[in-house]
């Protein structure tokens, strides 16, 4: 072992080439590093809507030691409250179960991740209270909120160095960490990110990004070991996300190899087969048990363990999805609202030539993915930045956009007006989509249903430049102030188009 000029340290016992590869992703890791770290002033510490659910499941039962969230229902902000409440401030009849628990049908993995934290700062609270300090212990004064913000951020960041790390293996570094970077950037993960942590986007994002690492690293080959790491991992992405189930496909693909090798050497194929065949079985134990955190949730809150609270898949629109509104629509269209995933889905294909089983489980993913959220009544997340579903999915962007960029370069054949052209184009995506959030955050287009492009492109071009400073002193300075505005002008859109649809 010896220090590079870089002060990392690479084996010397390995060919010049792999030192250098391993010495340009330490210094890659280390920019998304610093990057992430002077992102944390953007982490905006609170809890609403959808959030108010995901986190109801750690503060009822870390400070109340039960699943009632009544408290946590009537104390969350105005606008989640506002459809949930009669005119006496009590909750509708209709906000409880058969089993008299208040529904919440949002996941129990979130809070599962954030625990390990929450926990121990809870211990802190409880004791600078002891000790005199004035802080709350209910979960929802400042410490609570920032160290749950700041955990979401640190997932977050995590998925994206997961992703990096997969696509630096197939991809040169530069491309990887463009496409890393680009995702970070101008997707809609700095929504879930940072602006809304309590909602379990970037959690998910963080749980498909380590099943999928963990499913590439250990292939083939797997121990039984690692088979059962392999499903705690699976089970971890579903707690967070139920849809992540959609990526078991990567797995069962594995016995496509087996299938095709079994015309040339039938004797050895069969032999495989009888491994793996137990091996799947282990692994299906394991996942199964692994989502006991949402059977027991379910049980109790439901009455079954197989009843989620969201719509029965009976009533989705299997034979009439939404196929071009999920990508192209002004509301929330994922394409539209954010185009460097219509790129990153491209270099699927390229994924595919540059590896076989990763590419083609990244693609079906993606379309059985796709045609899941189209199939959903609600597809475009109603109050969302872009289509907030596909979040989930930044690993699998990430390794698109890395396939892309490098045919890109291959196609140019020369990498430095290739790295500084992708570079220029990044950045570009970047500062739309920054501005595009702006508009969001501070409802200068509606943060639900359509939007007029003409408008948000004007603003684009206009009235972000001139606002943007000044909100973002604001930001900064009077963040309360500015989030109670938000939250005023969200909930007299929700008055507005409550009208409209009656």
């Amino acid at each position: 072992m010896a220090l590079n000029s870089d002060h990392v340290f690479v084996d010397t016992s390995l060919p010049p080439v792999a030192i250098s590869r391993a010495a340009s992703f330490a210094a890659y890791a280390k920019v998304l590093f610093v990057l992430f770290l002077l992102t944390l002033p953007l982490v905006n510490p609170w809890v609403r809507g959808d959030g108010v659910g995901y986190y109801a499941y750690l503060r009822s039962v870390l400070i109340d030691h039960d699943l009632r969230f009544e408290n946590d229902y009537l104390g969350g902000n105005e606008s989640f409250v506002l459809s949930r409440v009669d005119e006496h401030g009590r909750l509708l009849p209709h906000e409880y179960t058969r089993t008299g628990y208040v529904e919440n049908h949002f996941s129990v993995g979130p809070a599962i991740l954030w625990s390990p934290v929450l926990i121990v700062v809870h211990g802190a609270v409880v004791l600078a209270k002891h000790l005199g300090a004035n802080v709350r212990t209910d979960g929802h004064s400042r410490p609570y909120l920032i160290a749950m913000a700041l955990t979401t951020a640190f997932y977050g960041f995590l998925s994206l160095l997961l992703a990096y790390r997969l696509a630096r293996k197939y991809f040169d570094s530069q491309w990887a960490f463009l496409a890393t970077v680009g995702l970070w950037l101008a997707s809609s993960l700095p929504i879930y990110m940072y602006f809304n942590p309590s909602w379990s986007h970037a959690q998910s994002a963080f749980a498909v990004a380590l099943f999928l690492w963990y499913w590439d690293r250990t292939r083939p080959g797997r121990t039984l070991g690692q088979w059962i790491i392999l499903g705690l991992a699976a089970g971890l992405m579903a707690n967070v996300y139920y849809p992540n189930v959609i990526l078991l496909i990567f797995p069962g693909l594995e016995i496509v190899p087996l299938v095709r090798a079994s015309r040339s050497d039938p004797d050895r194929a069969r032999g495989s087969l009888r491994k793996l065949v137990p091996c799947c079985g282990l692994f299906a134990v394991v996942f199964v048990i692994s989502l006991f955190p949402t059977f027991i949730t379910r049980r109790i809150i439901y009455g079954s363990p197989f009843e989620t609270g969201y719509p029965g898949v009976r009533t989705w629109n299997w034979t009439s999805p939404a196929l071009l509104q999920v990508l192209f629509s002004s509301d929330h269209g994922m394409f539209s609202w954010t185009p460097i995933l219509a790129l990153a889905t491209v270099g699927l294909f390229f994924l595919i030539k540059r590896n076989s089983l990763l590419g083609a489980g990244s693609l079906l993913t993606f379309i059985a993915y796709y045609y899941f959220i189209a199939s959903y009544p609600d597809w475009d997340g109603l109050s969302s930045f872009g289509n907030r579903f596909f979040v989930s999915l930044t690993p699998i962007f990430v390794l698109g956009l890395a396939a892309l960029l490098n045919s890109f370069s291959v196609w140019l054949g020369k990498a430095s007006r290739a790295v500084a052209l992708a570079g220029a184009a990044t950045l570009l995506f970047a500062v739309w989509n920054v501005g595009f959030i702006f508009q969001w955050g501070t409802h200068m287009v509606p943060a639900r249903g359509k939007i007029s492009w003409a408008e948000m492109a004007h603003n684009q071009f206009v009235a972000v430049p001139l606002r943007l400073t000044h909100s973002l002193e604001t930001y900064f300075l009077h963040r309360k102030d500015m989030m109670q505005h938000i939250e005023q002008e969200d909930l007299e859109q929700q008055k507005v188009q409550g009208t409209r649809e009656n």
